[in-house]
């Protein structure tokens, strides 16, 4: 005899339930597998217990960390750059935004040339301003010779404080449209009544922006501030085509001192601690935007 449709629901029901976790399963199993393990293994190396020549419990590597003149640099290169570069992305993103948000013909072609240097990989991003800042056939050199602006070929990137300078130029150039974009869909959520009612009260352009679009575009440029900082912080790609962190260590950041000390000096535990160091100190940065995230969702 056929089972009444009764008797039916209480296994249909198991399935429903079951359904979305045999959705989003094999994507949660690739996530795991790309970046559990690996994050994982940089833990476990940098404790030496794994993948090194003698393995054994050990505190070693962060030690050197703590007393490394080298690292000590690094981090404070770091955070300079990290400071520069988001500083303009916010600068020059707020602008951009505000500029694609007005009324403009062909709006579509400038968001699309302000998009563009996204699109650039970051290795090739440093490939090509590395030719841009070439002393003898570079672009910028060529320029400043024809207006008369200098007398002979600037070496850009053999001076440390003009390398650190044209690192940040190429960075903030690729990477000011991802906080654009942030911002540009803020201003597209204010409500216009916000505006004609400043606009009624005489409110003109700077007071309509003072007073209602960045207090509306607050936790908008918090999102976009610390995942700037997070995604810069861990740059490697622009730096190590354009200078590979020189000249010495002017443009070394904990990225590429990383890197370096993993596949140039074959140091695996010590990279992997400045790894985890890094790792933390972005997940104490993502504190704000989780913050942001929950009280959105609340």
């Amino acid at each position: 005899m056929r089972p009444s449709s009764g008797e039916d629901a209480p296994g249909a029901d198991r399935r429903e339930r079951w359904l979305p976790f045999l959705f989003v399963g094999p994507a949660i199993l690739l996530l795991l597998a790309v970046l559990g393990l690996p994050a994982v293994t940089a833990v476990l190396q940098s404790f030496n217990l794994v993948w090194v020549r003698e393995p054994g419990f050990s505190l070693d590597a962060y030690r050197q960390l703590a007393t490394d003149p080298q690292f000590a640099t690094t981090l404070s290169t770091t955070a300079l750059y990290v400071g520069l570069v988001v500083s303009l992305h916010l600068t020059i993103g707020l602008a951009v935004a505000l500029a694609l948000n007005a009324d403009l013909p062909a709006k579509w072609l400038f968001r699309v040339a302000a998009i563009l240097p996204w699109t650039v990989p970051d290795v090739i991003s440093g490939i090509i301003w590395r030719f841009v800042f070439d002393t003898l056939p570079g672009m910028a050199n060529a320029i400043l010779l024809r207006l008369g602006a200098v007398d002979q070929p600037v070496d850009w990137l053999g001076s440390p404080s003009l390398a650190f300078f044209g690192v940040v130029t190429a960075e903030v150039w690729r990477g000011y449209p991802f906080v654009m974009l942030i911002l540009l869909a803020g201003l597209q959520a204010i409500p216009a009544h916000l505006y004609e009612a400043a606009a009624i009260d005489g409110a003109g352009a700077w007071q309509s922006f003072r007073y209602v679009t960045l207090p509306a575009l607050r936790n908008m440029v918090i999102v976009a501030l610390v995942l700037d900082v997070i995604w810069e912080a861990r740059l490697f790609g622009t730096v190590y085509g354009m200078t590979g962190g020189g000249p010495g260590d002017a443009t070394q950041l904990v990225s590429t001192l990383t890197f370096r000390q993993y596949f140039e000096f074959f140091n695996p535990a010590y990279a992997s601690a400045m790894a985890v160091v890094l790792a933390v100190t972005m997940l104490i940065v993502a504190i704000p935007y989780l913050r942001v995230t929950m009280s959105r969702n609340a």
